[in-house]
């Protein structure tokens, strides 16, 4: 059986921007419940008292404030260092027979310059590599037979270490990404491992998405 708590928590883990906004505290909720009033009698099938609304949502908006806030805040609290590092290019191939190949020589040049930074993951039908500007010329030629989808220079790339709890807390990347989102970031590649991960960023945007992942250790 519906009820209105039920529907009110529906309507807002829906839509993860207000979800997020309500944890905070920062929305009117009688406006709020004003607003979501029509959806919400249609979806019960009957007339709904504003006031039921707005208790529901501060029971939820207090509820969230410790499922989001507490938990996850601690874990940013714990972020560890934070890496930045420009002149980036990214490339995306098609997955092939020959690729991993290519990538074993790429390895080797990589060796010989340690100061060059490198990653690749791969997924079912590409393969992702980032490199120093310097290397372009290397995996240009080493990759010039295979199938290149996408190629984005003047990259920069911000590497966060978590503390180990990181992997057992839901929602963390997703507060950090969301963030983020907020300040109008595009992130052009997210490469992690279980206790950090790179995001990277056009060299224009990485000062501001810098400070905003600093700024979550200060939360």
């Amino acid at each position: 059986m519906k009820t209105i708590s039920s529907v009110v928590e529906h309507y807002i883990k829906t839509k993860p921007f207000l979800l997020s906004a309500l944890s905070q505290g920062i929305i009117n909720l009688t406006s709020l419940a004003r607003n979501m009033m029509p959806e919400l009698e249609q979806e019960l099938g009957k007339d709904v008292k504003q006031g039921a609304v707005v208790m529901s949502l501060k029971r939820l908006s207090e509820d969230l404030d410790f499922r989001v806030n507490h938990k996850i805040v601690k874990v940013l609290k714990g972020i560890g260092e934070i890496t930045v590092r420009s002149s980036l290019t990214d490339y995306t191939f098609a997955v092939s027979d020959t690729i991993l190949n290519k990538q074993a020589e790429l390895i080797t040049s990589v060796n010989a310059n340690p100061e060059v930074f490198y990653t690749s993951s791969r997924g079912v039908n590409e393969t992702n590599i980032v490199v120093s500007a310097s290397m372009s010329p290397v995996v240009d030629r080493l990759f010039a037979d295979e199938k290149q989808i996408e190629r984005n220079d003047n990259l920069a790339s911000i590497t966060v270490k978590l503390p180990k709890e990181n992997v057992s807390t839901p929602g963390v990347y997703y507060y950090i990404f969301q963030r983020l989102a907020w300040e109008g970031i595009i992130i052009i590649e997210v490469i992690s491992t279980s206790f950090e991960f790179t995001i990277l960023v056009s060299e224009q945007e990485v000062d501001l998405a810098f400070k905003v992942i600093k700024d979550l250790k200060s939360l």
